[in-house]
C-alpha cells in the first residue's frame, strides 16, 4: 500500500538509506587519508579505493536478483550485518597500523552492505509513496546521505590528522548497528512471488531491458564514464593535494566536504528543478559540470590549489546528485514492478561497478606518469561521460515520461 512521505515505512528507507551512504563514504575518506599518511604509495591508495568499491562491482547483479525474490527486511538486516563486521575489524586493523591486504578485505566486506541496502531502497521506494511524489522521495533521501556526506570527510580528516583514522571506521561499524535496530522496524513478509529462474537469466533478463531502453542505456554508458572518472579523482585526489598542492589533511578534508554541501543544494532543489526544468538538461548538467570541476583543478596553480579542489568537489556534488535525482526517479517510472530490483542492479553495476577499475587506473597512472600528468584523466573521462547523453535522444526530453509510469 503506497502512503504519503510521513509513513513509517519511507521513514525506514530514509533512514537506512542514509546511515548506508554515510558508511561508504566515510570509509572510503578514511582509508584514503590514512594509507596517504602511513605513507603507501599512490598505487596502493588505489587498490584500497578499488577493494571499497569492488562489492558495487561483484556484489550488485546477483543482489538485484535477491531483491526481486527475498524479502526487503532481510536482505536490510544483512547488509546493515556486513557493515558493522566488515567496518568494525577495518578499525582494529587501523588502531593497529595494518594497512595492508587485510584491511583491504575487510573494507570490502563492510561495501558489500551498502550495496544490498541501496538496492532494496530502491525497490521499496515506489511501494512507500505515491508515483507522483517519486521526485519528493528521492529529493529527501539524497538530502539526508547529502548532509551526512557534508560531515564525513571532516570526520575523517580530523581522525587522520590525531593519528586515530580507526574511529572513522568505527563509526561505520555503529551506522551498520543503526540500520540493523531500523530495519527491525520493517514488517516480516513472504517473499515476493516471481518465477524461479536461473542466476544468470535473471541477471541477463534486467541487462537485456536496460540495453534495448532508449532512457536507461544512455544512462548505463553515462555512468560507466562517469564512476570511471571520479574514481580515478578520487584515487588521485589524496596524494596530488598533499603532495603536489602541499595540503594538510584537515585542509583537503575539508574542501571534500563542500561535496556535501553541493549535494545538499541539489536535494533541496531537486524535487523544485525536475517539475520546472527540461529533463534532458538535467541529466546533461550532471557530467558537464563534473568535466569543468575536474579540468579547473588540474589546471590551477598551487597557489590556488584548494579554492580549485574545494570548488571542484561542489561541483561533483551539486551536478552528478541532481543527474541522480532525476534518473533514479526516471528508472522507477519505467521499470516494471518485478524488473525493479534487477535493472536497479544493472545500472548499479555501470553506476558503481567500474569504481574499482577507475581507481586502479588512477593509481597506476599517477605512479607511472606522475601526479601532475595523472590529474588529467578523470578530466578526459567526464568528458566521454558527458558525451555519453549529448549523443542520445536524453538531451530531446523535456518532461518526465509520466505517460509510462507503472504500477505495481
Amino acid at each position: 500500500m503506497r502512503s504519503a512521505l510521513s509513513s513509517p515505512l519511507f521513514f525506514v528507507l530514509l533512514l537506512t538509506g542514509v546511515a548506508a551512504q554515510f558508511a561508504d563514504k566515510l570509509a572510503l575518506d578514511t582509508i584514503t587519508l590514512a594509507a596517504t599518511e602511513a605513507g603507501a604509495s599512490a598505487r596502493f591508495v588505489g587498490l584500497l579505493v578499488a577493494a571499497q568499491s569492488a562489492a558495487w562491482l561483484l556484489i550488485s547483479l546477483p543482489a538485484g536478483v535477491l531483491a526481486d525474490r527475498v524479502a526487503p527486511r532481510s536482505l536490510i538486516l544483512l547488509g546493515g550485518l556486513l557493515m558493522a563486521v566488515g567496518s568494525g575489524f577495518g578499525a582494529v586493523l587501523l588502531a593497529a597500523g595494518m594497512i595492508g591486504p587485510a584491511l583491504a578485505l575487510s573494507t570490502f566486506v563492510a561495501a558489500a552492505g551498502p550495496v544490498v541496502i541501496a538496492l532494496s531502497v530502491f525497490v521499496l521506494m515506489p511501494r512507500a509513496v505515491t508515483l507522483a511524489l517519486l521526485p519528493r522521495a528521492n529529493s529527501r533521501l539524497e538530502l539526508g546521505r547529502a548532509s551526512f556526506n557534508l560531515i564525513a570527510p571532516l570526520i575523517a580528516g580530523w581522525a587522520v590528522a590525531r593519528g586515530s583514522g580507526w574511529l572513522g571506521l568505527a563509526l561505520c561499524a555503529v551506522a551498520g548497528l543503526v540500520v540493523i535496530a531500523t530495519a527491525m522496524r520493517l514488517p516480516a513478509e513472504a517473499a515476493p512471488a516471481q518465477p524461479r529462474q536461473k542466476l544468470h537469466r535473471a541477471i541477463a533478463e534486467g541487462g537485456a531491458f536496460v540495453a534495448r531502453h532508449p532512457y536507461l542505456r544512455p544512462i548505463a554508458l553515462c555512468a560507466i564514464a562517469w564512476n570511471l572518472a571520479f574514481f580515478a579523482f578520487m584515487a588521485l585526489v589524496a596524494p596530488y593535494a598533499l603532495r603536489v598542492l602541499a595540503l594538510d589533511p584537515k585542509a583537503v578534508g575539508l574542501a571534500s566536504s563542500v561535496y556535501g554541501a553541493g549535494a545538499v543544494a541539489a536535494a533541496l532543489s531537486g524535487a523544485w528543478l525536475i517539475a520546472r526544468l527540461p529533463t534532458g538538461m538535467l541529466l546533461v548538467f550532471g557530467p558537464a559540470v563534473s568535466l569543468l570541476g575536474a579540468a579547473l583543478l588540474a589546471s590551477a596553480p598551487p597557489a590556488w590549489g584548494w579554492p580549485a579542489l574545494a570548488l571542484a568537489f561542489f561541483l561533483f556534488g551539486f551536478g552528478p546528485i541532481l543527474w541522480f535525482i532525476t534518473q533514479t526517479t526516471l528508472r522507477q517510472a519505467v521499470t516494471p514492478q518485478p524488473l525493479l530490483g534487477r535493472v536497479s542492479a544493472t545500472i548499479t553495476t555501470a553506476m558503481y561497478g567500474m569504481r574499482p577499475l577507475g581507481a586502479l587506473a588512477g593509481g597506476l597512472a599517477g605512479e607511472r606518469f606522475g601526479l601532475e600528468a595523472a590529474i588529467w584523466l578523470p578530466v578526459v573521462l567526464f568528458g566521454l561521460s558527458t558525451l555519453a547523453i549529448l549523443t542520445s535522444q536524453m538531451p530531446r526530453l523535456k518532461v518526465m515520461p509520466a505517460g509510462e509510469l507503472t504500477t505495481a
